[in-house]
């Protein structure tokens, strides 16, 4: 079967293409739209189709949309009610049932050949379910599924387990009861603008200390039954709203740190229920927004019963239009394979990146090894951007479209983030070969995401200083040398140089922007930040370099 899965209703639009069982490709809108988050700059988002993603997922795989079987929408309009009857007031709901009803006919206009009919509404958490239970390295046996975000139709929450490829929901949480709608509305006083933003209060919760946690466990309960309730939280009357542009206090801090750690408690009390409702499932699998907080997953992987814990790398709406994909070819009878890994975007043949660097008329050379001409580079303390392969899926960057800089400077952590125009109390991540990461870090290995935060071994904190966060904990991404032998020769290579076996990687993008997406964008990257070698596939573009390509 081959069945495209599209997310459109929220935020990240998305597309993505399974056949066979197998997914194949899978993108969000930004990286070819170029707006963040595919939001446009209106309140209601959910006008972005991902057009240009499906059809490129579509022509990547050679299949005409007259050749689908189905089209999976990650939202279901017959399962929504009023918004008064759920306890939200939400001005632009009613427009987002309208568009979300109307989605066949919208799809058949963007993706021209399309049979209205072929499209099928999936429910929103059960497209989040699915990008996880059947992306798993289990694929769909033996794996109790959680999911928690902001809001589907009518829900907050599901969990489930999957046997057989099949879902059997145990418990979901209404509305307007919500993890994710609360710590956005967290995230909206402590002055940061975007509702994606939540990342940034996870960060500052590390500067604080969780004296408001008393009152919060009064106000987030824990049910016995595995749901939750959410009571309204008067932020003012804990610390003033901060502007946008206003100076972060140590209040601040204090209430992010207390609301990160009633979301870890809660998390961790309702996958503990999960784990008994499902019979006593070995693998866990996370998917939703609130799973993008690595923090509350480390919990529930050192402190939770579970023999594994695999989070959806795309765990946010994006990853909807993958599991939507994934359900509705389940039903249709193929058997889900395990997700081969995140670099399911574009990619561009070494003869392509050649030919753009010629019509740049960049400087270049192609050394016998660009990992190791990196590596060079980062142990002479500069930045490079890292472009190879295929693009991420999701929004982390797994060392295909990475900015890396050595760990071992402790300026470097200010370096990168006035490089990215980011706040200076985020963190920067270190990317570490698999064999080498137990010797260094403590806490669910491999982790080959990015998804959740490890112990930074004491010995090693000031080794590497730039990626330890300031209560000594790194997001550590592991790379195994038969999934990503490029990325693993170059760490090995700036080990033998410098003796670290860790690189800093983040993302290949400045403040606002969506990560780099092709040949051209990694150039004008480049040619606008202070970056000392673009590593475009086998080719090097070094900062300063004199005359034409080669």
């Amino acid at each position: 079967m081959r069945v495209l899965g599209i997310n459109a209703i929220f935020h990240d639009p998305a597309a993505a293409l399974v056949v066979d069982g197998r997914v194949v490709a899978a993108a969000e809108e930004e990286r070819f739209s170029r707006r963040k988050h595919g939001k446009r700059p209106v309140p209601f988002s959910a006008w972005e189709l991902p057009e240009l993603s499906a059809a490129w997922c579509l022509a990547s795989a050679g299949i005409g949309v007259d050749e689908l079987d189905a089209v999976a929408y990650s939202f279901d309009p017959a399962l929504c009610r009023d918004q008064e009857s759920l306890g939200l007031a939400d001005p632009w709901d009613w427009l987002r049932v309208e568009y979300a009803t109307r989605a066949p006919q919208f799809l058949a206009a963007a993706l021209p050949g399309l049979d209205p009919a072929k499209v099928r509404f999936v429910p929103h958490h059960v497209a989040h379910a699915a990008s996880a239970g059947l992306a798993a390295p289990t694929a769909g046996d033996d794996t109790a599924v959680l999911v928690l975000d902001g809001r589907g139709e009518v829900a907050s929450h599901l969990a489930g387990r999957y046997d057989g490829g099949e879902l059997r929901s145990l418990r979901t949480q209404e509305l307007p009861h919500s993890l994710g709608l609360l710590y956005e509305d967290l995230t909206r006083h402590l002055g940061f603008l975007h509702s994606s933003d939540e990342y940034k209060v996870m960060a500052l919760a590390s500067y604080g200390r969780p004296r408001h946690l008393g009152l919060l466990r009064d106000l987030v309960r824990v049910t016995d039954d595995g749901g939750f309730t959410v009571d309204r939280v008067e932020w003012a009357s804990l610390t003033k709203p901060r502007e946008p542009d206003g100076e972060m206090t140590e209040d601040h801090a204090d209430l992010a740190a207390s609301v990160q750690t009633r979301i870890e408690e809660v998390i961790l009390d309702l996958a503990r229920w999960l784990h008994d409702a499902s019979g006593g499932a070995s693998t866990l699998a996370m998917a939703g927004g609130v799973a993008l907080n690595c923090v509350a997953n480390a919990r529930v992987a050192a402190e939770g019963p579970y023999e594994r814990v695999w989070v959806q790398p795309a765990a946010g709406d994006a990853g909807t239009a993958l599991g939507a994909a994934l359900h509705v070819a389940g039903a249709l009878g193929d058997r889900s394979v395990p997700m081969p890994g995140a670099d399911l975007g574009r990619g561009w043949s070494d003869e392509e990146l050649e030919a753009e660097l010629r019509r740049a008329a960049l400087p270049y050379t192609r050394p016998a090894s660009i990992a190791a001409e990196a590596a060079r580079v980062l142990a002479d303390n500069g930045i490079v951007a890292w472009y190879q392969g295929r693009s991420e899926y999701g929004p982390r960057a797994l060392g295909h479209r990475s900015l890396l800089a050595h760990p071992g400077d402790p300026a470097t952590t200010a370096r990168m983030n006035d490089v990215k125009g980011r706040e200076q109390f985020r963190p920067i991540a270190p990317m570490v070969r698999a064999e080498r990461a137990a010797d260094i870090f403590e806490g669910q290995l491999p982790s080959p995401y990015m998804l959740f935060v490890h112990r930074v071994r004491p010995e090693w904190r000031d080794r590497i200083p730039a990626v330890t966060h300031v209560d000594g904990t790194a997001r550590v991404q592991t790379v195994s040398p038969d999934t990503e032998p490029l990325v693993a020769e170059l760490l090995a290579e700036f080990e033998r140089l410098t003796g670290l076996p860790v690189v800093v990687n983040t993302s290949l993008n400045t403040a606002g922007r969506p990560m780099v997406d092709t040949p051209r964008e990694a150039m004008e990257l480049f040619g606008s930040a202070p970056v000392e070698l673009l590593a475009l596939g086998p080719f090097a573009v070094r900062r300063g370099a004199l005359g034409g390509g080669r």
